[in-house]
């Protein structure tokens, strides 16, 4: 295996990035133009990886393939991780980010992913859109204000739509602007509460948050709406955890290079017993 990806914030400049991951080189398209966050690399997407390699088979429940759901996928990282691994994958974001990295990422490095890899569905989700106007029998959107601009297919197999339940709800590096933290609270209500509806045991999905600390009292902000408007049971992975993980993918990383890297459990509380307690 080839040595590990530097940390994200020394190689901001490349416009292709190769990624070791497991067995598997993820080759990804990043872009630096300015109009999202979204297209290029981020410490917080390289951490959950390292996070999920390590610990992802205890988040699968007797789904098969297990499925998770990301929002904010980014230049698709964390969905090719996961792919690898054996799950089939929800990769969300915004029209851009879709179309100038997500998807070529996603379709290009699809076929050199191992034998026993699950799909992956590419998906615009916008969390301004209220989680009550969301679609599920459409190919390419559960949320978007700009339905109307976008052809519904003549022909859908829902059946083939990776819906909820999901096992597992991942976000990462999406924590950076006050403006957002409510609309991402309320999309991962959502997609917990259509998760618990439609599971078998009536239990919400684990969600894994992973940011970068750098505007401490952001993030305070985000933790204490999440427990007191939405509901949420939240436990940060010890670091010790986390850094065992980051340390056997990224060998040459020094401690000052992900500092500031932060992994939450989040849970939608429905039931007195469903308090996270992994």
């Amino acid at each position: 295996m080839s040595a590990s990806c530097p940390p994200a914030h020394a190689t901001k400049h490349l416009p292709i990035l190769p990624y070791a991951f497991a067995n598997s080189i993820f080759h990804l398209n990043q872009l630096q133009d300015g109009v999202s966050n979204g297209t290029a690399l981020w410490l917080g997407g390289q951490c959950l990886a390292a996070y999920l390699a390590e610990s992802h088979a205890k988040y699968s429940s007797q789904q098969r393939p297990p499925r998770a759901i990301e929002l904010g996928s980014g230049i698709g990282l964390t969905a090719l991780s996961l792919s690898a691994l054996g799950w089939d994958v929800v990769a969300t974001d915004i029209p851009h980010v879709i179309t100038s990295v997500l998807n070529n990422n996603i379709r290009n490095n699809q076929q050199g992913l191992p034998p026993g890899s699950g799909r992956i569905e590419l998906r615009e989700l916008d969390w301004f859109v209220e989680p009550e106007e969301w679609l599920w029998d459409h190919p390419d959107i559960i949320a978007s204000r700009a339905l109307t601009l976008s052809p519904w297919p003549k022909s859908v197999d829902c059946s083939t739509i990776l819906g909820p339940p999901y096992d597992l709800i991942c976000t990462a590096d999406t924590i950076y602007d006050t403006a957002l933290v409510t609309p991402l609270l309320r999309s991962l209500h959502g997609l917990s509460a259509l998760s618990a509806m439609a599971s078998p045991n009536a239990r919400a999905p684990l969600i894994l948050l992973c940011l970068e600390r750098r505007d401490p009292t952001l993030v305070d902000r985000f933790i204490q709406e999440a427990a007191a408007t939405w509901q949420f049971s939240l436990g940060r992975v010890p670091h010790k955890k986390l850094a065992k993980a980051v340390q056997k993918h990224n060998p040459h990383w020094t401690k000052e290079d992900w500092e500031d890297v932060e992994l939450w459990k989040l849970r939608l509380i429905t039931s007195p017993r469903s308090v996270d307690k992994s």
